[in-house]
């Protein structure tokens, strides 16, 4: 079971936790320019002192050979806890590292989803320095064989432990800061129109709309603590939606721009938004892949139109000027000089198609990129 410590205030039990382990049975996980800057290589230092080991030697979007040198770290000792304090790529390759360790498997069969977790390995404390991903409220890890993305999902891979610490984002670039809100964002609206939504799903989405929302502008614009806390309390919750849900249609399509064009993930997902927010809700009885019916669907994305405090007419709108905003380009002619719509096409993710609300199609994804030209 997780156990999540929010914020400064829990330091202490953050402190406790760790005190039961030796720095030499300890590796944490970190990207690398961020852990200084970020202020997360101080803290680690002041949290478990010296004689730990390190792993960043990892790419921006996790590879097969990234996991390979780190599971050869891990295995080389007697690791009790693993510490990943960065971002989504930092936690991410940590949950497979943790998930792994000393265990024989093939890792590509792993990945590509043909060999199963069956167990846990070591514990993980999971401290994002950014806020949007929501990996540290997941049981899924992104990994890359060449330029085609995998997700592992797994009971196994889930962290045991948070520490939520707004200090750390403070230093973060707006673009970033951007690109991880939108993320957060997306996957929330994705977790209200998934096939997959609960009850539950619902409550955790809608309230990180809401902070996002009212947020995300004052902490790319103003850098504010509050409003750089408020984010990262919207990620946890929207990862929490995603962990119930799974992502759909516009995570589907933003693989390819990052694999083929670089487009940050979050940046990439939020490109295909709002076309997505207009086709969902003009499902139909005919085209719904929802067994609850196009109306349950149409009334739970009426919850995000109530939470960004927008409606039907002016949604689309209403996101596009919200993206401009925070500096946020989604014309794919002004961020792609030589644009070939059939990478996208033919490198859809299909598994988060299929949890689309409404039926996805080859010619679905030729509008978008027709209108978002």
């Amino acid at each position: 079971m997780q156990h999540v410590i929010y914020q400064n205030n829990e330091y202490a039990e953050l402190k406790k936790l760790l005190s039961a382990h030796k720095p030499e049975n300890i590796c944490v996980v970190h990207t690398k320019r961020s852990y200084k800057y970020s202020g997360a290589e101080t803290f680690i230092i002041k949290l478990i002192g010296s004689g730990y080991s390190t792993f960043s030697d990892f790419n921006p979007n996790p590879k097969y050979d990234d996991l390979k040198k780190g599971l050869d770290l891990i295995n080389s000792g007697t690791f009790k806890l693993i510490i990943a304090i960065g971002g989504g790529t930092a936690i991410d390759i940590a949950k497979m590292m943790k998930a792994l360790a000393y265990k024989n498997c093939n890792l590509e069969r792993v990945i590509k989803g043909n060999e199963q977790i069956t167990e846990t390995g070591i514990p993980l404390l999971a401290i994002p320095t950014t806020a949007g991903t929501g990996a540290e409220a997941t049981q899924f890890s992104v990994m890359y064989i060449g330029k085609k993305k995998y997700s592992i999902s797994s009971e196994y891979i889930y962290p045991e432990y948070v520490y939520l610490d707004p200090t750390f984002s403070m230093s973060a670039p707006p673009y970033l800061t951007a690109c991880t809100g939108l993320d957060a964002l997306c996957q929330a609206v994705e977790a209200l129109w998934c096939v997959n939504a609960t009850e539950e799903s619902n409550t955790y989405a809608e309230e990180a709309i809401s902070l996002v929302h009212n947020n995300l502008p004052d902490a790319v614009n103003n850098n504010t603590e509050e409003a750089k806390a408020a984010m990262q309390t919207a990620a946890y919750l929207a990862g929490k939606a995603i962990n119930i849900t799974r992502t759909t249609a516009p995570h589907a399509l933003s693989y390819a721009f990052t694999s083929y064009y670089g487009i940050p993930h979050g940046h990439a997902v939020a490109m295909s938004l709002p076309f997505f927010v207009e086709f969902n809700y003009a499902v139909t009885a005919t085209d719904c892949m929802d067994k609850r019916g196009a109306d349950a669907v149409r009334q739970r994305i009426e919850l995000f139109f109530k939470a960004f405090n927008t409606n039907s007419d002016n949604a689309k709108t209403d996101l596009q000027e919200y993206f401009s905003k925070i500096g946020i380009e989604t014309s794919i002619s002004r961020l792609i000089e030589n644009f070939d719509r059939s990478i996208i096409i033919d490198n859809v993710n299909t598994q988060r198609l299929g949890n689309n609300p409404r039926k996805v199609t080859s010619e679905t994804i030729s509008q978008f990129i027709a209108r978002t030209t």
